[in-house]
């Protein structure tokens, strides 16, 4: 494992207390950093925080990413418990159900959009001015492959991720002049929770259209967005970083 030095910096990893979250904390911790794990699941960020404090210095924080005011909340209490948010990990999404476009349910449509664009979009409004009052700060928002490609009977979550990516490009332009970065990964799927959420013949399809032939590793994922959370990482802002095994063409 390559070492990435986040010694001092505070992050917020939403969806913290499992799957693609948990392993970006991992790695966070084993590179310095102390972590806030931001989740609405109150039992399992606690119990993951509790897991993950003998690395480093881990605390919890129920809350919900639909929500703007729970989210500033957020803020004030991860900078009561720890110190000033220096990195965001937006990650906290589901999957939805899979359905043609016009079968698919409008309040699965609404909890989907809520959750995988409206609350990145929440995070980052709240935690960017405190980045720039102290002129430094890391965003990596986690998007995905059908962002960028649109997968069939996946119209919900496709239709979010896309706009996690224009997002993220808008943010890194606006933030240009200051030393924080606003970057996004596309991942393929990870074999998480997530899953359970989805028609096997869907996740059929994805495997399908991996050249590698697997699914991405969550420590894989982690070790991308650890390098993008770190001081090295003073240049590139508003990008877009492939984690599709082959699949993407652009």
């Amino acid at each position: 494992m390559n070492n990435i030095d986040l010694t001092g910096r505070c992050a917020v990893i939403t969806g913290g207390a499992q799957g693609i979250g948990r392993a970006i904390a991992e790695r966070f911790l084993e590179s310095g950093a102390a972590v806030c794990l931001w989740d609405q699941d109150k039992a399992l960020v606690e119990q993951t925080a509790s897991e993950l404090s003998g690395r480093g210095k881990a605390h919890a924080v129920v809350t919900d990413v639909t929500d703007l005011a729970a989210i500033e909340q957020a803020v004030r209490d991860t900078e009561k418990a720890l110190a000033p948010i220096d990195i965001l990990v937006a990650n906290a999404g589901i999957a939805g159900p899979n359905h043609k476009v016009w079968d698919y349910p409008a309040d699965d449509w609404r909890k989907v959009i809520d959750i995988d664009l409206n609350g990145v979009f929440y995070c980052c409004r709240a935690v960017v001015p405190g980045m720039i009052k102290r002129n430094y700060g890391r965003i990596v928002n986690v998007a995905s492959i059908a962002g960028k490609e649109g997968n069939p009977n996946a119209s919900a979550y496709s239709t979010a991720k896309a706009g996690v990516i224009a997002l993220t490009k808008s943010l890194g332009k606006e933030l240009a002049e200051y030393d924080i970065a606003v970057n996004c990964v596309t991942p393929a799927a990870v074999k998480t929770r997530i899953f359970d959420q989805m028609a096997q013949e869907h996740i059929d399809y994805m495997l399908s259209k991996i050249p590698r032939g697997r699914f991405l590793k969550a420590e894989e994922a982690a070790a991308m967005v650890a390098w993008l959370a770190s001081q090295d990482n003073s240049f590139t802002t508003g990008g877009v970083f492939d984690l599709s095994g082959g699949r993407a063409t652009y």
